[in-house]
């Protein structure tokens, strides 16, 4: 039993989606180098809010752009067994100080010997994106 759990891994998504996403057209990204270290996570965000119909854009600070109301902060982290792959991602959106929605992947345990833990961070991220702005998950 140890062995089949070490080779598939484990991950877990926790997404508390946002209620009134049709009211949201535009985010504000805020860049963050310093909290994340995977190299094309802003990318996978800003795709995949705008393949749900919300545009985007980047900011650098602590303050988004005033005519922003909403905006979303992230951080993620990476592990390395021969190559780097995503651990760990945390999006916040928000509409001024209030949380609206949230959303957080973990790769449980590093993903010990499973191969799914080199997926690309598109792969692991869309679907957790697609859930946080209103779409069921797979299976629900």
């Amino acid at each position: 039993m140890f062995a089949i759990v070490a080779l598939t891994g484990c991950t877990s998504v926790n997404v508390k989606p946002v209620e009134e996403v049709s009211t949201i057209k535009h985010v504000c990204i805020k860049e963050c180098p310093e909290d994340c270290f995977v190299e094309d996570m802003l990318t996978v965000i800003e795709e995949g809010f705008e393949r749900n119909g919300v545009s985007t854009e980047r900011f650098v600070g602590n303050d988004p752009p005033a005519d922003c109301e909403y905006h979303l902060k992230y951080s993620c982290n990476r592990g390395w067994d021969f190559a780097t792959y995503m651990t760990h991602a945390e999006l916040r959106l928000l509409q001024g100080r209030k949380l609206v929605g949230s959303a957080v992947y973990h790769l449980v345990g590093g993903g010990g010997f499973s191969v799914l833990k080199w997926q690309g961070t598109k792969t692991k991220m869309d679907p957790v994106i697609d859930e946080l702005l209103g779409k069921k998950r797979i299976g629900d």
